[in-house]
């Protein structure tokens, strides 16, 4: 009886070792076999194109195909209660952003908790969003678009990605911050929103960098000002909305890695290795940069840091802002 504590001891010791060495072979072993990463959009968006960028590296790097997959609608709910819902095996991996931090106060009934159902990975990326108007518009800065939204009261559409997207938010920011009427359309994407934007069917957008850029610079849209605090290099002489006359007024998106909550720490680990590699390679920050994205890389730590004051940050504006899902 006297060696029944040691023995105890010694062999939880021994399932600690095992289950140590396992977690281990499996981060070693990982993946095995080809990952896919879910997109909450459309091909061809900001998130669409920054998941691909990075999938393509990893792919690189870790000697197994890590596959995009777009499954849009209620504005990336849809993909990220896939992911939530899937086996925490590192082999389904959900590409996250600004969006599911505004969903947890815009949406009543989600059947996920965004906080609570996946493991943090890495940041990837922030961008900033731009203003954008159809050349039909006559304004030429913020100042002339605020006075012509506001002798069109509800007049004005202005195109989403989906109700509750950074795209969105930008837009009833501005319109608290201005008092304009206009009406938002969603749609699930930016690449359909663009699309009719480009077709006057709607006449603004507060589009990701990355999407907005290409209209921009081939003039087949005009770039007001953009949402971050500071100018972008890829388009030096836009203004900042602080600039262009709203004090205060500032809007990054930002994409990150998450995997299903339990997925093995070991796992989480090897991707957050893998992805901040990533992030340093020389052409992926070119390729971001020419998107109009700052490169993150963050520890899960602070990811989640992250992740829980954007949550509290949107359900302020979300409460004030009285936005609904449409």
């Amino acid at each position: 009886m006297q060696f029944k504590k040691p023995m105890q001891m010694l062999v939880g010791a021994l399932s600690l070792s095992i289950l140590a060495g396992a977690g281990n072979a499996a981060a070693a072993d990982y993946p095995g076999k080809p990952v896919r990463l879910l997109v909450g959009y459309s091909a061809g968006g900001a998130t669409d194109v920054i998941a691909r960028l990075v999938a393509q590296k990893l792919s690189t790097q870790m000697g197994q195909q890590f596959i995009v997959e777009n499954k849009p609608g209620a504005n990336g709910n849809i993909a990220a209660e896939l992911v939530a819902r899937a086996v925490p095996d590192g082999l389904t991996l959900y590409v996250a952003a600004i969006n599911n931090t505004i969903n947890a106060s815009l949406y009543n009934n989600l059947s996920f908790n965004f906080e609570r159902d996946f493991a943090p990975v890495s940041l990837i990326a922030t961008v900033p969003n731009i203003l954008v108007v159809h050349p039909s518009v006559p304004a030429k800065n913020v100042k002339e678009f605020i006075e012509f939204a506001k002798k069109k009261p509800g007049e004005i559409n202005f195109a989403s990605s989906g109700s509750g997207s950074s795209i969105h938010m930008s837009g009833e920011l501005f319109k608290m911050m201005t008092g304009v009427d206009m009406l938002h359309v969603p749609y699930k994407g930016s690449a359909p929103a663009v699309t009719d934007l480009l077709g006057g069917r709607v006449q603004a957008m507060f589009d990701n960098a990355p999407s907005a850029l290409p209209n921009v610079q081939n003039g087949r849209l005009r770039a007001l000002a953009i949402t971050s605090a500071k100018r972008s290099e890829a388009l030096p002489d836009l203004p900042t909305m602080i600039e262009a006359g709203l004090p205060g007024y500032e809007v990054n998106s930002w994409f990150a890695l998450v995997a299903p909550a339990n997925t093995p720490r070991e796992i989480v680990a090897r991707l957050n290795e893998e992805v901040n590699k990533a992030l340093r390679n020389p052409d992926v920050r070119a390729s971001l940069a020419k998107l109009g994205a700052d490169p993150s890389g963050t520890t899960p730590e602070q990811l989640r840091t992250f992740i829980s004051s954007e949550t509290a940050r949107w359900a302020k504006v979300v409460k004030t802002s009285g936005a609904k899902v449409d």
